[in-house]
C-alpha cells in the first residue's frame, strides 16, 4: 500500500505548499527556490506512483525507492504541519493572547527568530533529500497513470429481503420444515442445536438472517434472539446481547450471576430461537456453561451456530450439521448479473456476459466473491478492463484455506486510491465492530484521508461519500442509514483483506501478540502486556506512530507512568484514543502534541481536571471528556482551540463560560450529556454558527433550553433526552423560528405531551423523528402532515398515544413507520383489513414490534 499512501501524502502536501499561509512564510524566509522545488519534485514523483504500484511486484530496488519515498513524505508532511500549527499559534495569540502571554512567548524556545533557523535547516534538507530520490526516478522507466478506477453507486438498504438473496430457497425450505416438526430432539429433550458449517465467504449469515426472518418461523417461535459471537467466546458478553436482544436494554454494569438469572426469567417456559452466529471457540466446558442458562426454554426451542469449524460443529450440534455449499452454476451467474448489470442489461450485453461466465467459475460457488467482482465492475462496459480481471495473475497464486480469496485481493487493486487508505484504517477495530461514519470522517481527516473534488466540499461530505462507495463495492455489510450518520460492518474476510493491505502502516496487537512491527503509522493496543512490563525500546518503537488506539480498561500508577513517557515520546500522534481507562491526572505534556487532531478520553471516572496546556492543541478537530463524571470544569481558554468541529462533554460546572465554548466557530457537534449539575447551557449559542449537531442527554437539572439556539440556520440534527424538567413549547408562541432540522430525537422527557409547534419552521427539511420512552407523549399534531420530507417516524414505548391520526396518508414520503412498545396504539394494527391498516398501506417499511404482522 506504499504507492497509495505516496499518493495521497504527495497530494496534500502539494496542496500545503500551495497555500497563501506558508507561501507567505516560505517567501518571508527566503526560501522561495527551495518552495519551488519541492513543488516540482512532488509533481513529477506524484505523477508515476500509479505506474510504481503496478510495477513494483517484480522490482525489489523499486519496492525500496518507494519505501525512502515514503519516509521523506512523512518527514515532510510533519514539518509542513509544525509550519501551519506555528502560523495558527500565531492567529490564535494575536485574538486572544494577554500581553503577558505574547512578552512569554518572545522569551521562549518557539519565539520567531529561533523558529525561523530551525525550520529553514528543516525544509533545506528536507529538499535535498527529495532531489536524491527524484533523481533516481528515472532508472525505473515510469510512466504517468490516471487514475481512472472509480464506481457509479447504486441505491442499497440493509435489510435482508429473503426475495432478494438467490440460490437459497431450497436450503431455507429443508431447515424451516425440520424446525416445524414436532419432535423436537436435544437438550434435555427440549432444545436443538443446528451447526451451519461452510467456509468464509459463503454467506452463512445472510443464509441464518433468511431463517430468523422467515414469516413462518416468525410465527412459530415466541422469542427470536440474535447474537454474533466470533473468535473470542465470552460468556458474560453473549449474556448481555442476549438481554439486548430480548429487552433492548443495556445490561453491562450487571454481574454473570445477574445475568444468568435475566436470561432465565425472559426464556422461561417460552418456545425460541436462538442465533449464535459465528462461532470460533471449540472448548466443550464454555459451551456446556452457555447451555445451562438456556434450560428454562420451552419444548421445540432451537439454536442455530454458524461456523467455519466442523470442530465447532461437532460440539455444539444435536442433530446433524448442515454443510452451506458453493451456490450452483445457474445460481452463481444469476447473481453476478444481479451485481455487475442494470436490471435487464445483462441480456444485451452477450460479450461481456460470456466472460462474466468464466469469471464466476473462478469465484467457486462463493456468494461473497460474486457479489463482490460484480460490484467492481457495475457499469463498465470495456471488454478489455473485463478481460484484465478475468486474467488476472493473482488467480494463478496457490491458495491455502486461511488466504484471503482471490477476488477480494483483486477488489482491494481495483479500488481508486483514495479509497485505499481509508479502507485499511478500518482493520484497526475489531472484527465485527460497528463502524460509525462520524468517528471515520474526524479520524481520517486527522490523516488527511480526505480529498476534496472541489474546495467547498466539507470533510464529512467527502467521508460520506467515500463510505458510500465501499458500499457500492459491496465492501461493506449490515449499511444503515440513521440520517445524521451511517453504521456498518465489515465481513471477517474483508477485514483479513483489510489488515493484508495496511500490514506494512497498521496493526493491532492482541492477547497473543508480544511485540509491535516497526515503522508502524497506526497502532489498537488490546493489552497491558506491553505497558506493564514497562520495556524501554516498546516506545523507540513508537515515534513514528500517528495513531494510538488503546482498546482496553486501564488503571493504575504503571498506567500513569506509562502515559507521560508514551506522550513525550510519538510526538508526531494525529489520533489519541483512551476511552475508558481510570487515571486522575493527564500530563501537561499533552500540550507539546502540535499535531495531534483527535483527543478521546471519554469514560475516565477518575479524572477531576484537564490541563491548561492542553488549550495550545491549536490544530484539533475532535475532543471527547463524555462519561468524564468528576470532570470540574472546562478550561478557560478552550477558545484557542479554533478548529476544534467535534466536541463531547460531560461536566460538574452548573453552566458553561460564554466566552469559552461559545467562541468555538468551527464547532459543528456539541453533545452535553450526563452533566447532573447543568441547569443552563451557555447564552453565546448563537454565536456557535457552524454548528449542525446537538445532544443533550442526561442533563437531569436543565430547566430550558437557551432562547437563541432558535437562530441557528445551520442545525441540521437536534437530540434531548433524560432532561426531566424540560418543557420544548417554551418557543411555541415565537413565529421567529430559523431551524432548519433534518432529524429530530426525543427520548425520556416527561414533559412532552405533543410534539412543539415550532417544529414547523422544519416542515420542509425534517427527514426523520423519533420519539421514545416519553410517557405522557399522546398525540401527533395536525400540522405534522405538513411535513413534505418526513421518510422515517419511528415511536416507541409511548403507553398514553393510542391512535394515529386521519391524515397520516398525507405524509407521502414516509418510507419506514416503527411502532414498539405502544400497546394501546399496536392493538389497533391485528386486523390487517381495518382502518388503522389503510392509513399506513402506502409506507413500504411498517414495523409493528408488539404484533404479528
Amino acid at each position: 500500500m506504499i504507492e497509495t499512501i505516496l499518493f495521497r501524502i504527495a497530494g496534500d502536501l502539494s496542496g500545503k505548499i500551495g497555500s497563501r499561509a506558508l507561501r507567505r512564510v516560505f517567501l518571508a524566509w527566503g526560501l522561495a527556490s527551495d518552495l519551488k522545488r519541492l513543488e516540482e519534485n512532488l509533481s513529477t514523483i506524484k505523477a508515476v506512483l500509479l505506474d510504481a504500484e503496478e510495477k513494483k511486484t517484480l522490482n525489489h530496488e523499486l519496492r525500496l525507492w518507494l519505501g525512502r519515498l515514503k519516509d521523506v513524505c512523512y518527514d515532510a508532511q510533519d514539518i509542513l504541519d509544525e509550519l501551519e500549527y506555528e502560523v495558527l499559534r500565531k492567529q490564535v495569540l494575536k485574538q486572544y493572547g494577554s500581553t503577558k502571554s505574547k512578552v512569554r512567548r518572545f522569551f521562549s524556545a518557539s519565539n520567531q527568530p529561533l523558529l525561523r533557523l530551525k525550520m529553514s535547516l528543516k525544509i533545506k534538507k528536507l529538499r535535498e533529500r527529495l532531489d536524491e530520490i527524484a533523481a533516481q526516478k528515472s532508472k525505473f522507466h515510469l510512466t504517468e497513470l490516471v487514475d481512472y478506477r472509480s464506481v457509479v453507486p447504486r441505491e442499497t438498504d440493509s435489510l435482508v429481503h429473503s426475495t432478494g438473496v438467490i440460490g437459497r430457497q431450497k436450503d431455507k425450505e429443508i431447515i424451516v420444515t425440520s424446525f416445524l416438526q414436532a419432535d423436537g430432539k436435544g437438550m434435555g429433550g427440549a432444545i436443538s442445536v443446528l451447526p451451519i458449517v461452510g467456509m468464509g465467504g459463503m454467506g452463512k449469515t445472510t443464509f441464518a438472517k433468511i431463517l430468523y426472518n422467515d414469516e413462518r418461523v416468525e410465527e412459530y417461535f415466541q422469542l427470536r434472539i440474535w447474537v454474533w459471537v466470533s473468535e473470542k467466546f465470552d460468556k458474560k458478553q453473549i449474556l448481555v446481547k442476549m438481554i439486548k436482544s430480548l429487552t433492548n436494554q443495556n445490561c453491562n454494569d450487571l454481574d454473570q450471576d445477574q445475568l444468568q438469572i435475566c436470561v432465565r426469567e425472559n426464556l422461561k417456559s417460552k418456545r425460541f430461537l436462538l442465533v449464535l452466529d459465528d462461532m470460533w471457540c471449540d472448548d466443550r466446558a464454555k459451551w456446556i456453561e452457555l447451555v445451562d442458562v438456556l434450560e428454562g426454554g420451552a419444548d421445540r426451542s432451537r439454536v442455530i451456530v454458524t461456523t467455519r469449524s466442523n470442530s465447532v460443529a461437532k460440539i455444539v450440534g444435536t442433530v446433524p450439521t448442515y454443510n452451506l455449499r458453493g451456490l450452483p452454476d445457474q445460481d452463481c451467474v444469476s447473481l453476478f448479473k444481479k451485481w455487475a448489470f442494470k436490471e435487464g442489461e445483462g441480456e444485451y450485453s452477450p460479450k461481456l456476459m460470456e466472460i462474466g461466465n468464466d469469471i464466476v467459475k473462478k469465484c467457486r460457488g462463493l456468494p461473497l466473491a460474486i457479489k463482490t467482482l460484480g460490484s467492481l465492475l457495475y457499469s463498465k462496459n470495456d471488454e478489455h478492463y473485463w478481460e484484465f480481471i478475468r486474467d488476472n495473475e493473482i488467480w494463478k497464486l496457490e491458495q491455502k484455506e486461511t488466504d484471503i480469496l482471490p477476488a477480494l485481493r483483486i477488489s482491494y487493486d481495483e479500488m481508486p486510491s483514495y479509497l485505499k487508505p481509508c479502507f485499511a484504517f478500518c482493520s484497526l477495530s475489531r472484527k465485527g465492530y460497528l463502524h460509525n461514519s462520524d468517528w471515520l470522517a474526524l479520524v481520517w481527516m486527522a490523516q488527511g484521508f480526505l480529498q476534496p473534488a472541489d474546495g467547498n466540499q466539507d470533510p464529512e461530505d467527502i467521508a460520506m461519500q467515500y463510505i458510500k462507495e465501499m458500499h457500492s463495492r459491496s465492501l461493506l455489510q449490515d449499511f444503515y442509514d440513521h440520517s445524521s450518520f451511517v453504521t456498518f460492518k465489515m465481513h471477517d474476510l474483508m477485514h483479513d483483506l483489510a489488515s493484508s493491505a495496511g500490514q506494512t502502516e497498521c496493526a493491532v496487537v492482541n492477547y497473543e501478540q508480544k511485540s509491535i512491527p516497526k515503522g508502524l503509522r497506526h497502532l489498537a493496543l488490546s493489552n497491558r502486556y506491553l505497558i506493564d512490563k514497562e520495556d524501554p525500546t516498546f516506545l523507540q518503537d513508537l515515534n513514528s506512530l500517528q495513531t494510538m488506539i488503546f482498546n482496553f480498561k486501564a488503571q493504575g500508577p504503571i498506567l500513569e507512568s506509562f502515559f507521560n513517557r508514551f506522550i513525550s515520546t510519538c510526538r508526531h500522534l494525529r489520533v489519541l484514543q483512551f476511552k475508558d481507562s481510570s487515571f486522575e491526572v493527564l500530563p501537561s505534556s499533552i500540550g507539546d502534541l502540535k499535531h495531534l487532531r483527535v483527543l478521546n478520553l471519554s469514560g475516565n471516572r477518575k479524572i477531576k481536571k484537564l490541563p491548561d496546556s492542553i488549550c495550545k492543541l491549536h490544530n484539533l478537530l475532535y475532543l471527547s471528556v463524555y462519561r468524564c463524571t468528576e470532570l470540574e470544569e472546562l478550561p478557560r481558554d478552550i477558545r484557542n482551540m479554533v478548529r476544534l468541529r467535534c466536541l463531547f462533554v460531560t461536566i460538574k460546572q452548573n453552566r458553561l463560560a460564554n466566552d469559552g465554548i461559545g467562541c468555538l466557530k468551527s464547532l459543528r457537534t456539541l453533545c452535553i450529556g450526563e452533566s447532573e449539575n447543568i441547569d443552563f447551557l451557555l447564552q453565546g449559542v448563537q454565536h456557535l454558527t457552524s454548528l449542525c449537531e446537538l445532544r443533550i442527554l442526561r442533563c437531569t437539572n436543565l430547566k430550558s433550553l437557551p432562547l437563541n439556539l432558535k437562530n441557528l440556520k445551520g442545525l441540521k440534527h437536534l437530540e434531548i433526552g433524560t432532561c426531566a424538567h424540560v418543557d420544548l413549547r417554551e418557543w411555541d408562541d415565537d413565529e421567529d423560528i430559523k431551524l432548519r432540522l433534518q432529524s429530530l430525537i426525543l427520548f425520556e422527557l416527561p414533559q412532552l405531551v405533543t410534539l412543539p409547534s415550532w417544529l414547523q419552521s422544519s416542515s420542509k427539511t425534517l427527514q426523520s423523528i423519533k420519539i421514545n420512552a416519553c410517557q405522557n407523549f399522546s398525540s401527533l399534531p395536525d400540522w405534522l402532515q405538513n411535513l413534505t420530507s418526513l421518510r422515517r417516524l419511528y415511536i416507541e414505548s409511548c403507553p398514553r398515544l393510542c391512535k394515529l391520526p386521519r391524515w397520516i396518508p398525507h405524509l407521502t414520503a414516509l418510507e419506514s413507520l416503527t411502532i414498539k412498545s405502544c400497546q394501546a396504539l399496536s392493538e389497533r394494527f391485528k386486523e390487517k383489513t381495518n382502518e388503522d391498516w389503510q392509513k399506513i398501506a402506502h409506507v413500504s417499511n411498517v414495523r409493528l414490534y408488539d404484533i404479528d404482522i
